[in-house]
């Protein structure tokens, strides 16, 4: 059934050259990773990355999310992860101020403006970013020099005026440039482009983190049981992240007779569906940032030093604290995203009703309660699957090459993707990849939401 889902696909014209757009589009961008920042030793940065295993706070966050650009100091360093901030920072302004949250009803157009601001924010916040990258490698020079770190090699022979300049201009036209490729696959390719170059950045690393895997067991630092069990580990937490994604919160919703002219309609039994985790990675992301803050901040200012080194020094503090800033921000971005009130107010306009509940306040008050029971625990679940990887890095001493943030973008982008592809195929009268009897029960839900 998936091999015949596959060849349909192929079959489709407008379809198959979607596909191919996009997988050109993500071949600019990987070729662009070898592209250097001017007046960085990219060999020596390469050299210290590998030596060190991280290069510290949000330079590991960032060269995770960059597929490996920022470890070579290429000009697409900060990947997009300025454009997702940005986005993030404007979806929190239309919640407190006015005239975002006016634009954000205005449909089509409005979302055209939120859109150019959130381009010229990413502009802002490039510059200010690759600023701070820009002073990050001149201090490695510095901290090489007072013995603080081992390094072969300057990274940065000439730290002058011009080398800042060239840096941030470089990283900023470099994430620019990414985000036109993200918005044009968006466009005319399929799924969503900013996603899809994340995911192309987390997966272009998998041959080389594999090669290392296989590289400790043939020189028995890790043993071949261990390996299995990372393996069957992996499995079963994509499964999980596959059966938890997929999963939804049936409210059944009611519609009342309605007259249209002179047809009487009956009334109509159906569902909306609720995900169980409706913020996506977006908490895991913020909960690791606002972590990584000390490690980064305390190159600069010398008394975050001992925040840092306690965060560092203790993996169970460390661990608390982002499960606990990880359920926080669920719940912050969940309250952001879903608006109960509007919900209600549609079901109300529309006829339909929650049996049992009275339409309006007290139907948001209902969807509330579901979604809050819903948001903890989709937050337990994100938790887990970020934090066990690192527990079993810690306790065990396996190596996770990739942590639960990763494996959560590579699934969810993928079924995202996928789902797309579906779509097209169902809507020209084609099985999808799940087969008919999925097929029906997508429309189902369609016709629910």
């Amino acid at each position: 059934m998936a091999f015949k889902a596959i060849t349909n696909v192929f079959r489709v014209t407008e379809l198959r050259n979607r596909l191919l757009y996009t997988l050109a589009i993500l071949a600019v961008y990987r070729m662009g990773i070898f592209i250097s920042c001017p007046g960085v030793d990219r060999t020596a940065l390469h050299a210290f990355m590998q030596e060190q295993g991280k290069a510290g706070g949000l330079v590991n966050l960032f060269n995770l999310f960059s597929g490996g650009a920022l470890g070579q100091m290429s000009v697409f360093g900060l990947g997009i992860m300025p454009y997702v901030s940005a986005s993030i920072i404007i979806q929190l302004l239309a919640v407190v101020v006015p005239t975002f949250e006016r634009l954000q009803k205005e449909g089509a157009q409005g979302r055209q403006k939120l859109n150019q601001y959130t381009r010229y924010g990413t502009i802002l916040l490039s510059l200010i970013q690759g600023v701070g990258i820009a002073r990050w490698l001149a201090s490695l020079g510095r901290s090489a020099a007072q013995g603080e770190i081992h390094m072969d090699q300057v990274v940065v022979p000439h730290d002058t005026l011009w080398f800042t300049v060239m840096t941030v201009i470089s990283l900023t036209a470099g994430t620019a440039f990414i985000m036109w490729l993200g918005e044009k696959i968006t466009d005319r390719g399929i799924g969503n482009g900013i996603s899809l170059i994340i995911f192309a950045g987390i997966v272009a690393r998998l041959p080389s983190a594999t090669s290392e895997m296989y590289t400790l067991a043939s020189q028995e630092v890790v043993s071949i049981g261990a390996m299995m069990g990372l393996a069957a580990f992996v499995a079963l937490v994509v499964v999980i992240v596959v059966y938890v994604e997929k999963g939804y919160r049936r409210v059944p919703v009611q519609y009342a007779k309605r007259m249209a002219g002179r047809h009487m309609f009956a009334g109509q039994a159906t569902y909306f569906p609720m995900k169980v985790n409706v913020s996506g990675v977006i908490p895991p992301i913020f909960a690791g940032a606002l972590l990584s803050f000390p490690a980064t901040l305390g190159q600069f200012l010398p008394p975050l030093r001992s925040l840092e080194n306690a965060l560092n020094g203790s993996m169970w503090l460390y661990q608390g604290a982002f499960v606990i800033l990880n359920i926080f921000f669920t719940f912050f971005y969940t309250a952001l995203t879903f608006k109960s009130e509007d919900v209600a107010d549609n079901l109300k306009k529309q006829g339909g009703y929650i049996p049992g509940i009275r339409p309006g306040r007290q139907t948001a008050d209902f969807i509330d309660r579901v979604l809050n029971r819903l948001t903890f625990g989709g937050s337990i679940y994100l938790s887990a699957v970020c934090v066990i990887p690192s527990v079993i890095t810690g306790v065990m001493g396996v190596r996770f090459p990739f942590g639960g943030t990763a494996l959560l973008i590579i699934v969810g982008v993928a079924l995202d993707t996928v789902q797309q592809i579906e779509g097209h195929l169902i809507t020209r009268n084609y099985e999808g990849f799940a087969g008919p009897r999925n097929k029906r029960i997508r429309g189902r839900v369609r016709m629910a939401a």
